[in-house]
């Protein structure tokens, strides 16, 4: 196999810019008020490149409706198209604000795919069935109480109440959207705002059934991630957990990243704070086996 110089395409990822018009946080790392200019600085490096589209990864404000405002007019600047998802931090509105959230953040629908070439990115909220997004009196609020409480009961260390799930509905709309992926030899790349694996105290509530879905299906090479701001990598099999280290810690340096796909391999190139790594796509699909043979 001839390995190509240059990659099919490339886009941006940012973490947890976690935006307030506040005082910083030292003692937790937080320096809220300092993300426009990491942001301004990410989005210029962004500029420079040319890229498929940018995610950000969740938590893009801390609280507050109004913070929306300063941090999301940064992305006026961007000239890629800009690609979002929910945070938990997202959902700290006012309760009259809790339905328009992912409208707020440009999204078509709470969660969803689309394809670059080949590959195809779903985009999954995993703040579904949690203790703060669905608004007041939904049912996912009870469903939710219930989910943690079975798993404080059972002494998990990711039994924190600022984590999330997937409702019945999500789970049943991932199973056929990567079907169909399956199908059409696609390879599936996941965003989401929270991690799945290493073990952590920040992995979502339902991480061990949303691990063993995702390990039927071998077009899944990559679950891409946020809220663990100190970020983290693990393999199972061959899908890549990899947490990306949040743009709000820290006073002064930067984190973001560039991913570069290619046939055989994702590129991760990290910029400040965030470490390069290369994933490798042991398993291919039959369509990148015959691209790869040409």
């Amino acid at each position: 196999m001839t390995e190509k110089t240059a990659p099919l395409f490339s886009f941006g990822i940012v973490a947890d810019p976690q935006y307030a018009d506040v005082a910083p946080r030292p003692d937790m790392g937080r320096y809220y008020a300092q993300s426009p200019q990491k942001l301004d600085e990410a989005i210029a490096a962004f500029n420079s490149q040319d890229l498929a589209f940018v995610v950000t990864l969740g938590d893009i404000i801390d609280h507050g409706w109004e913070n929306f405002d300063i941090i999301l007019n940064c992305y006026d600047k961007l000239r890629h198209r800009s690609v979002m998802l929910p945070g938990n931090h997202d959902f700290s509105v006012a309760p009259q604000h809790l339905g328009t959230v992912h409208e707020r953040l440009s999204m078509p629908s709470p969660w969803y795919d689309f394809t670059v070439g080949h590959v195809r990115f779903v985009v999954l909220d995993g703040s579904d069935v949690s203790l703060f997004a669905p608004p007041q009196g939904d049912p996912r609020r009870e469903l939710a109480a219930q989910r943690l409480d079975v798993l404080k009961q059972a002494g998990a260390i990711n039994a924190q109440n600022w984590n999330g799930s997937f409702s019945p509905e999500q789970v049943a709309w991932l199973s056929d959207t990567l079907d169909a992926a399956e199908k059409a030899g696609e390879t599936v790349i996941i965003f989401c705002h929270y991690p799945l694996y290493p073990d952590n105290a920040h992995n979502m509530w339902d991480a061990p059934q949303t691990l063993e879905l995702l390990s039927t299906r071998r077009c899944v090479k990559a679950w891409f991630c946020g809220h663990n701001h100190v970020g983290n990598y693990g393999q199972v099999s061959s899908t890549h957990f990899m947490n990306f280290k949040g743009m709000v810690d820290t006073l002064d340096e930067n984190t973001f990243a560039i991913a570069d796909i290619f046939e055989d391999r994702i590129e991760i190139r990290g910029f400040g704070r965030e470490d390069s790594r290369t994933l490798l796509l042991s398993a291919l699909t039959d369509r990148q086996q015959v691209a790869v043979a040409r």
